[in-house]
Parts: structure tokens; sequence; C-alpha cells
């Protein structure tokens, strides 16, 4: 096992010394659905703490509201996560 690590180690080492970079990956632009973007237009509070959000949180959200196919299902979503947002919480937040 120790020869392994070591081998590593002088991998990263040849790495670094080489100058090589990683590409991370692009996030895009996520979706907001129609129902919550509503309730952003209306309530200005919300709008305002939900772009205070971590991206990461923004994120969860946004998949979170996203996922059902029923427009009934993501507008309880949508009113379910309001008063967590507004606490500037994210969704597994307690």
């Amino acid at each position: 096992m120790e020869r392994i690590l070591k081998a590593y180690i002088y991998e990263a080492v040849e790495v670094e010394k080489a100058g090589l970079k990683v590409n991370l990956k692009k996030t895009t632009a996520f979706i907001i659905p129609e129902e919550f973007q509503k309730k952003l237009n209306e309530i200005p509070a919300l709008k305002t703490a939900f772009k205070a959000l971590t991206p990461g949180r923004q994120r969860g959200y946004m998949l979170y509201f996203s996922a059902p196919k029923q427009s009934k299902t993501r507008e309880s979503r949508v009113e379910k996560c309001m008063q967590q947002i507004l606490k500037g919480k994210g969704l597994n937040d307690r």
C-alpha cells in the first residue's frame, strides 16, 4: 500500500511541476419553474431572500420545485418552502 501511495504522491508532484490544470465543468443556469417565478414576481422579499442564498441552495430548491410533473404539486412545494427561503435556509436546513 505504501508503494501505491508514494506513486500517487510523485505523480501529483509531477503534475504540479508541469503546471497542468483541471478543466472544470461549467454549470448551466437552472430553469426557474413557472410557479416559483410567479411567486418571485408577487413577493419582492422572496426574490431578495432567494438571491441571497448560496448557488448550491438555489440549485437545490430549483431541482426540488421542478421535479414534479403536475403544476399543482410544484405550487404546493413552492408554498411549503417559502418561509424557509425567507429565513435564508436551504432545502434541508432546519
